[in-house]
C-alpha cells in the first residue's frame, strides 16, 4: 500500500485517528492552514465555463 503524502510539502500524511482531531490528509496543522488560505485568497479555482460563452461557440 503506498504512503499517503501531504498535498503541500509531500511530507508523509499524518495518520487517520478515529475520534481524535487529525490533520488528514496534510502532514500538519500548518499544511492545513496554508492549504485553507490558497482557498480563501483564490489561489485554487475550479474551473468552469459560463452558459453565455457556450453560446458563442456554435
Amino acid at each position: 500500500m503506498r504512503e499517503a503524502k501531504c498535498p503541500i510539502c509531500r511530507k508523509p500524511a499524518a495518520l487517520r485517528e478515529p475520534g481524535k482531531a487529525s490533520a488528514h490528509p496534510f502532514c500538519s496543522d500548518r499544511c492545513r492552514q496554508v492549504d485553507l488560505g490558497r482557498w480563501l485568497t483564490e489561489s485554487y479555482a475550479v474551473p468552469a465555463v459560463d452558459p453565455e460563452d457556450q453560446g458563442e461557440e456554435h
